[in-house]
């Protein structure tokens, strides 16, 4: 059995944190559905960026949309949606075939918006209505700001994919708003079947410190992290809360792993999906890291449900001086200013794309 076989087989969905066009229509998504059993993918700005800029794929659809009078976010949207609902449609069978748990997309809000609770929720409701598509996430940043914004998405029924998450309190305090969301839909008479996933970044965290902390520790602080809060997450599926609301007919937030590719040169190229394996999660990984673990990776035990070692890892850590709830609200505000960075730079690259469409005739 192949290693994303095995991974998949243990309970983790793997998704591709990739989409282009060319992507969904040469049939290679496809090909990774059925030979490397991705489930789902992800995308951000800085994807879509790399996508537009690499070639003439989105130029008829530019030059239509201009047409229409069509720029800037609205035209951009529109783009991402044609290709996440075609991407979408690929995964349609494995999201009915899993009632929902699984074979999602996700599209983000705009970066702009990260510290805008009101705008961020009128953005995921437009989005959600304009997309129309039943296994589409949106993405919203659990920052302060953006939590309220994800009680208030549950609580409308839009699907959300929690982003921007780097320890576990981020993450719990996405799932507590994940979970208000839900019991405002059962104390209102909804139903509380409403999707999520929490996405919590690792490898940035080495990436950090790198050059930082003894060598032993080299690459370790990503997966103690993880380790902890994969601990926080099983103990919330057991905890008479949650119970009561899956009892009402309410299906778990599962847990993310993002940012998976190793930035490390000197450290193994499938690092955190070898020490990530645990079922109820997902990991979205870039294609050269799937191909990479397709080749030559290996599926190590589950991750304990109670952390293993990650509080001994992380007091190792302090000790050398990481002061890890510092160093993940900068990792946050960090990943919050790049999003925005690469939104920018989307934003010019489809607007120097246009100009040149213009040009042309």
């Amino acid at each position: 059995m192949k290693p994303t076989e095995q991974l998949h087989e243990l309970g983790q969905s793997l998704w591709l944190d990739n989409i282009t066009r060319k992507l969904v229509t040469s049939g290679t998504l496809r090909r990774y559905v059925d030979e490397r059993s991705i489930t789902g993918l992800t995308s951000n700005p800085t994807i879509f960026d790399h996508a537009i800029k690499s070639g003439s794929d989105y130029d008829a659809d530019i030059r239509r949309k201009l047409d229409e009078g069509k720029s800037g976010e609205a035209l951009f949207f529109e783009l991402a949606i044609a290709d996440l609902t075609q991407a979408a449609a690929l995964f349609r069978p494995i999201h009915e075939r899993t009632d929902g748990v699984d074979g999602y997309v996700s599209l983000e809000v705009s970066p702009l918006l990260a510290y805008d609770t009101k705008s961020t929720i009128a953005e995921a409701k437009s989005l959600h209505a304009q997309a129309k598509c039943p296994n589409l996430f949106i993405k919203i940043p659990g920052t302060p700001e953006g939590l309220p914004a994800i009680e208030e998405s549950i609580f409308a029924g839009v699907p959300i994919n929690v982003t921007l998450l780097f320890s576990r309190d981020h993450y719990v305090a996405a799932a507590e708003a994940y979970i208000r969301g839900l019991e405002r839909r059962v104390d209102a008479g909804l139903r509380p079947d409403v999707s999520s996933v929490a996405s919590v970044f690792v490898s940035r965290w080495d990436k950090a410190i790198m050059g930082k902390v003894p060598e032993d520790l080299r690459g370790e602080l990503g997966i103690a992290i993880a380790k902890q809060t994969y601990r926080s997450y099983r103990e919330l599926l057991d905890s008479p809360r949650w119970e009561r609301l899956e009892n009402a007919g309410a299906r778990p937030q599962r847990l993310l792993w993002a940012s998976t590719g190793t930035k490390d040169p000197e450290a193994s190229d499938v690092l955190y999906i070898e020490a990530l394996a645990a079922p109820l999660t997902v990991n979205t990984m870039p294609e050269e890291t799937l191909h990479a673990f397709a080749d030559h990776g290996a599926v190590r035990p589950a991750l304990p449900r109670d952390g293993g070692d990650a509080e001994q890892m992380l007091a190792r850590f302090a000790r050398a001086g990481i002061d890890a709830d510092a160093l993940a609200a900068q990792l946050q505000k960090e990943g919050a200013e790049a999003f925005v960075k690469s939104w920018n730079e989307l934003l010019g690259r489809i607007a120097e794309k246009s100009e040149t469409l213009r040009k042309a005739g």
